[in-house]
């Protein structure tokens, strides 16, 4: 593609890149063939194409309209064209340098700063949201139908895990926020993630539970924070940035300790944290670390893909499970292949899904951002996820499990809690 970009802007860092990934895009179109919104519009200004160019005519000094912001906004970021392009254009570093730009060009509504502000103080911080959760829960007769349906089922960690966890390891369980122990079993870090730790401890739980039948003990940082995912893809660049190096200040002294890889059982929160190293290109201090760290931040299920999944003590349970593999293990870190072997060598009867690449809604705050559009997509979703009668639907990314169960009848759960929920303590007193 010819560019022909602001002189001043080509001079930065950012205009560098964005005529970079510009010039990659040869019209091919491709990429509209898997994009979510457009086969929902069959609008080109909402599939990758038509925002790719809206992005250059802003990037070029063209005219910026709010009907540009609205055509980016309705992006989901799920990266499905990412996928597709034989070209290898890098579409989502290309939009959050055109949300961020947009965003000194068109004054948002007083309704959408509030509700900005809101998400980008609020969701990064787990006290918070379960502060928030709480009160939404015991106020909801005075919310809308529509966030009524959002609010999450109160869940607090599973007895049962932390009891078959404990039989699995002949010693009592240590504290989650205890340092690296020295001991010969291997050790890892569990991101707990904003949302996920207040809305859905279960997750974690199962998690540690099964892990330390494989003689691996996950430990929790207390002063980690949110990945910065929020932040970045609401144009506040600057404090994605700070909660990135937050985090690895908090990682490193437990690397240092022989921590062998950060577990992510989020994957939205895995793509962010692997992305490390892009956004904090800039800082001298922390671009090694963020090398490293990328590294060894693996998803949940890359990291039972390598172990030896005979030794966990599993029931024969023949429960049927539907599974949405989210965008951000898909398209993002492309590791779906990984979530389904490990399913399948624990036993999990997979049914038959549908147009598994469309993106079930969901994206981070698209839900509450684009709240009709978002609901058009998790009602295809959820057809496409029953169109073999499951009992159950699973999923590995906390967004698109809170975002599914709203509107689903049957139960939706991340994947690692329908293994832990197959772990029998009397086996693993045999193991």
């Amino acid at each position: 593609m010819k560019t022909n970009l602001d002189s001043a802007f080509l001079k930065s860092k950012e205009g560098q890149k964005a005529q970079d990934i510009l010039r990659r895009c040869v019209h091919c179109g491709f990429c509209n063939a898997t994009c979510p919104t457009y086969q929902e519009r069959s609008d080109e200004r909402d599939g990758p194409r038509g925002r790719i160019y809206l992005i250059k005519q802003m990037l070029e000094g063209g005219e910026v309209t709010e009907n540009t912001q609205r055509h980016l906004d309705r992006c989901l970021t799920c990266r499905s064209c990412e996928t597709t392009c034989p070209s290898g254009v890098k579409y989502s570093q290309l939009l959050d340098i055109g949300r961020q730009h947009i965003e000194s060009k068109v004054p948002r509504s007083p309704k959408e700063k509030l509700l900005r502000f809101t998400l980008t103080r609020l969701l990064p911080h787990s006290a918070l949201v379960g502060f928030g959760v709480t009160m939404a829960r015991t106020f909801q007769f005075l919310l809308p139908r529509h966030l009524k349906k959002k609010l999450p089922e109160r869940q607090t960690a599973d007895k049962h895990y932390a009891s078959v966890s404990a039989s699995s390891l002949s010693m009592p369980t240590t504290k989650a926020s205890a340092p690296a122990p020295a001991p010969a079993h291997r050790t890892m870090i569990g991101f707990k993630g904003c949302v996920q730790q207040a809305v859905t401890p279960n997750t974690l739980s199962a998690a540690r539970a099964v892990m330390s039948h494989l003689g691996i003990e996950l430990i929790t940082v207390n002063k980690e924070t949110c990945c910065g995912a929020m932040n970045l893809h609401l144009a506040e660049h600057q404090r994605a940035i700070e909660q990135a190096k937050q985090n690895i200040d908090a990682w490193w002294p437990h690397i240092e300790n022989g921590a062998e890889a950060i577990v992510i059982s989020a994957s939205g929160c895995g793509i962010s944290i692997k992305e490390y190293p892009e956004l904090l290109s800039d800082e001298a201090a922390y671009i090694n670390r963020a090398n490293a760290v990328a590294a060894i931040a693996k998803d949940l299920s890359d990291v039972l893909a390598k172990e030896d999944l005979s030794r966990l003590p599993l029931n024969n349970s023949e429960q049927r499970a539907a599974v949405h593999c989210p965008c951000s293990l898909q398209h993002g870190i492309d590791r779906k292949d990984n979530l389904y072997k490990t399913l399948t060598q624990v036993g999990v009867i997979q049914t038959q899904t549908k147009e598994d690449q469309l993106c079930c809604g969901s994206a981070g705050a698209y839900s509450l951002l684009q709240p009709e559009l978002s609901q058009q997509l998790l009602k295809r979703k959820l057809d496409a996820l029953q169109c073999d009668s499951p009992e159950v639907i699973v999923t590995a990314n906390i967004g698109c499990q809170l975002h599914l169960a709203c509107g689903s009848d049957m139960p939706v759960k991340h994947w690692i809690e329908l293994v832990a929920e197959r772990l029998s303590p009397e086996k693993a007193s045999s193991h």
